[in-house]
């Protein structure tokens, strides 16, 4: 098949006999699989979004990552039994269902391993994105990604992608992190002088500490009788001083160490899920028993998506009880008790478990090096950052610049990715 969404549905035998019948669906054509990339991109830059959104409103990270991880499982649950039931399987190519019963265990175990490390990641980056901001964390995880994970790809792949582009476009995505970094320092050298600037925040010329800022703004603002009257304008010292005191995670007196710790921490884990997935239904190390056909994208990611479930079931229970980074402790009837911000939750598992399937679906017919194309989500990611929480506004001239450099080499990046897709025979 070559047209992405459209089956075949008529096949020509030897003597000009027509017979019918559907085959199961697979992307195959170089054209569906910058399609989905393009998809991917935006589904999975779209969702860390949404769980910023709510930890800034509040909301328990425990309890929106439990949320997120049920309709996560779910999207794989309809990829398999709708793309991987299309029609008939034959020996080579089987169907999802008939899969599960086969002696494909090596590859099944690879598929766990990266829905393993993907849930490690995405359970961190859900504390990262507090401590770092959203833009400056999808930069590093992705380009860490890059990385390490698009050079294992194009290895794993048989060199199927043009290397002399595939690096070039690693190379924009290493310039565009240094952008990034550079936007982050930038950004918060902006914040300190708004909070300097702060008239009760100073004493004899020097700013207090910023974990007594929010305290200090409550005070001045019941003494004012304007903490209900007005909203504060993003990117000002109020607005800043706001978000701590309505935010899940504070973070206001914390080492930047702790945040790029776990931030590099996640994206260590991101660059490995992929290598994996490329394992599991490519068997480059040739794991199989003579016969047993390979898993196809379908299954790999059933398997993929229910260790991942697991693992986030496990530690976010955990959590609830014994919390990190200071967070209050909640419990299971807490957690069912809380439906406020739940539907945005468990619309953002479906967009990251759609977005990971288009990602793999696209990977198995260009070649996952090319299919880490998607780590440009920090384009999307940044989009939603400035619309959504006011990042970078009333920052400086020397910012904006910056951020505006960040972006165009992403735009670069993901395009001279895909530029080097190949074709899988």
């Amino acid at each position: 098949m070559d047209y992405i969404g459209i089956p075949t549905i008529l096949s020509i035998e030897e003597g000009g006999v027509v017979s019918s019948g559907l085959k199961m669906y697979l992307v195959e054509s170089k054209g569906g699989a910058i399609a989905c990339m393009l998809l991917a991109l935006v589904f999975l830059g779209t969702w860390p979004a949404i769980l910023t959104l709510l930890e800034r409103r509040g909301r328990l990270p425990q309890h929106t990552y439990l949320d997120y991880t049920i309709t996560n499982l779910l999207a794989a649950v309809i990829i398999a039994f709708t793309f991987g039931e299309i029609g008939n399987g034959t020996i080579e190519k089987p169907n999802f269902l008939n899969q599960l019963s086969q002696d494909n265990w090596p590859s099944v175990l690879f598929a766990m391993a990266g829905g393993i490390v993907l849930s490690l990641g995405n359970l961190a980056t859900q504390y990262a994105w507090a401590f770092v901001g959203l833009s400056v964390t999808e930069v590093i995880t992705s380009s860490i990604t890059v990385v390490i994970g698009t050079t294992l790809n194009y290895f794993l792949d048989d060199k199927i992608n043009k290397a002399e582009i595939l690096f070039p476009g690693v190379g924009c995505f290493l310039i565009a992190v240094c952008f990034g970094s550079a936007v982050h320092s930038s950004n918060a050298a902006d914040n300190k002088k708004k909070l300097t600037s702060f008239s009760d925040d100073t004493k004899d010329g020097e700013m207090i500490n910023d974990a007594h800022a929010s305290e200090t703004y409550a005070k001045k603002d019941l003494e004012n009788g304007s903490a209900s009257n007005e909203k504060a304008k993003f990117g000002t010292a109020h607005f800043l001083i706001e978000l701590e005191n309505k935010r899940a995670i504070k973070v206001f007196g914390k080492g930047t160490l702790i945040g790029l710790s776990i931030t590099f921490f996640a994206g260590f884990c991101f660059s490995l899920f992929s290598p994996a997935f490329n394992l599991a239904t490519n068997d480059q190390w040739n794991t199989l028993k003579n016969g047993v056909p390979h898993l196809s994208v379908y299954t790999a990611f059933f398997y993929f998506s229910v260790s991942c479930f697991v693992i986030a079931i496990i530690l976010n229970i955990t959590f609830l009880y014994k919390p990190v980074l200071n967070l209050p402790k909640s419990s299971i009837k807490a957690y069912l008790s809380d439906w406020e911000g739940r539907w945005w939750a468990l619309l953002a598992g479906l967009l990251c478990g759609f977005g990971n399937g288009l990602q793999f679906m696209g990977g198995q017919a260009a070649g996952y090096a090319a299919a880490d194309a998607v780590q440009a989500l920090p384009l999307v990611s940044t989009f939603w950052g400035v619309l959504l929480f006011g990042e970078y506004r009333r920052s400086s001239r020397k910012t904006y610049v910056l951020l505006i450099g960040m972006l165009s080499m992403f735009i670069v990046a993901v395009g001279v990715l895909m530029a080097s897709s190949g074709h899988r025979k």
